[in-house]
């Protein structure tokens, strides 16, 4: 059996983290089945029905989120707003079979049964008084909505492939509505209509919506369509078992991405909070495409954890091409400094990158560390560089500057050799020189890096340039 799933957010916000695990998933389960199965197809849809809340600066923040994830779908995405026709033919085509009837009750009727039911200590359920009327007796000049007639009698069971068989009294379920009595459609219509349509065969979504699967497993029945499979997954909670939120880092996919985290990184973290091959951590895209299944994904709510997520990004990072490294740091770095950058910032951090982001756990760190790189003479120093130069250190560096200049070779262990014989004819110990030069050349006393791979790096003129424009503070 060919595959469809599909992600089907609300564009009343951003793709928040946990709409990016259940797109995540989906895609997945597609892609799997198209590699290893008769066939796999994930689709998009944004469920726009709700014209008052949706946006579409919240549209487009979602295609952003997913493309970032590098969470491609198959085909165009479908607007659920573009296709009300299509959901009122279905509710004629229920009423036409006698699965639906127009119910005219006031909001006064509404709200006695609404206190009837609070005062006897039960959830609201709609009585079902338009269930069996002729329609002859509908209240003049007024708009009715449309139920579905319901079962009355058993229990709708749904055998979900991640909670297990789960079930519920048909007793305990009233006639819902359909289309609201300004004809617009409901969502539980909505999305049965659209899931069929567009042939999804698996519906993977978190467990807030189990209770709404039981009145859409009883719409499909009455409108003798298949029923697709059901996998309902645990939602994310913070690191406290509170519901997720904000503190927990309940953000928008955007903000991780502005807080320096990787698509790759993210995407494997998201992919273990909640599922799990075995003692394995750190899993490829290609591996979790191959290993991907629903057996595997947990009923407990899973808990976010910031600090493995960060951990999970400096591996990333640390793995990650020292080109495509360079590529995303080098535009930040310009916007850092208004556009003007030192010569060779490029080349600079192509070499020195393998030494830049085994520190760094974020973009944001790495970025930060590479400053030394892209800034134009003369270095703005901390207090800590500033405090370092102080007047002993410039008449070493002096010194050191003068040898220096006369090298014939300009390598990391020559220049280490030479700083090293400078250091023990000056009796003085090797970080008394070392720290002044690092000072001079990054503007700090914190890079990270072999001060001598960095003068290599920064080459003759660039390194004694530095260190003149220190020297002449004194």
């Amino acid at each position: 059996m060919k595959v469809v799933t599909r992600f089907a957010p609300s564009p009343t916000g951003f793709l928040h983290i946990g709409g990016a695990r259940t797109a995540l998933y989906n895609w997945l389960y597609a892609k799997h089945h198209e590699k290893f199965g008769d066939g796999g197809k994930f689709l998009l849809r944004i469920e726009d029905t709700d014209r008052k809340r949706s946006t579409d600066e919240a549209v487009d923040a979602i295609f952003d989120g997913m493309s970032w994830l590098g969470l491609d779908w198959d085909g165009e995405a479908v607007s659920q707003y573009s296709r009300v026709e299509r959901h009122k033919e279905a509710v004629q085509q229920l009423i036409d079979s006698g699965n639906a009837y127009p119910c005219y009750c006031s909001p006064e009727e509404l709200t006695e049964m609404r206190e009837l039911a609070k005062s006897e200590g039960r959830s609201m359920r709609y009585d079902g008084r338009w269930r069996n009327r002729d329609p002859s007796e509908a209240p003049q000049g007024v708009d009715p909505v449309m139920r579905l007639k319901a079962p009355l009698d058993g229990e709708t069971v749904i055998a979900d492939l991640v909670q297990g068989d789960v079930r519920v009294d048909n007793s305990q379920m009233d006639d819902m509505v359909l289309l609201r009595a300004d004809g617009t459609p409901t969502y539980m219509l909505a999305v049965v209509v659209d899931d069929h349509d567009m042939e999804v065969t698996h519906v993977i979504r978190g467990d807030d919506h189990l209770t709404n699967a039981f009145r859409q497993v009883q719409l499909y029945r009455a409108l003798g369509w298949d029923v697709p499979e059901f996998a309902h997954i645990s939602l994310i909670h913070g690191p406290d078992g509170a519901k997720m939120s904000k503190r927990h880092g309940a953000l928008g996919v955007d903000a991780y991405r502005d807080q320096g985290f990787l698509p790759e990184a993210l995407r494997n973290y998201l992919l273990r909070l909640g599922w799990s091959h075995g003692d394995d951590e750190i899993i490829s895209t290609d591996q979790a495409i191959e290993w991907f299944d629903l057996s595997n994904v947990g009923k407990s709510a899973a808990q976010f954890d910031f600090a493995k997520l960060t951990n999970i990004n400096g591996h990333y990072i640390r793995t990650c091409d020292n080109d495509v490294l360079v590529e995303l740091v080098l535009p930040e770095l310009a916007k850092m400094f208004d556009g003007k950058l030192a010569d060779e910032v490029s080349g600079r951090l192509k070499m020195g990158m393998s030494q830049l982001k085994e520190r760094a756990k974020t973009l944001l760190e790495l970025i930060e560390s590479a400053k030394f790189f892209a800034e134009c003479r003369p270095l703005n120093l901390t207090e800590k560089a500033s405090n370092t130069l102080n007047s002993e250190a410039l008449d070493h560096l002096s010194e050191l500057c003068k040898q220096l200049d006369e090298s014939s070779e300009w390598t990391a262990d020559q220049l280490k050799q030479q700083v090293h014989t400078f250091a023990e004819s000056s009796g003085l110990k090797l970080g008394k020189v070392a720290q002044p030069l690092r000072a001079a050349l990054t503007g700090t006393t914190t890079s990270p890096g072999d001060i001598f791979h960095l003068m290599e790096i920064f080459g003759r003129d660039e390194t004694l340039g530095r260190l003149n424009d220190a020297l002449s503070r004194a």
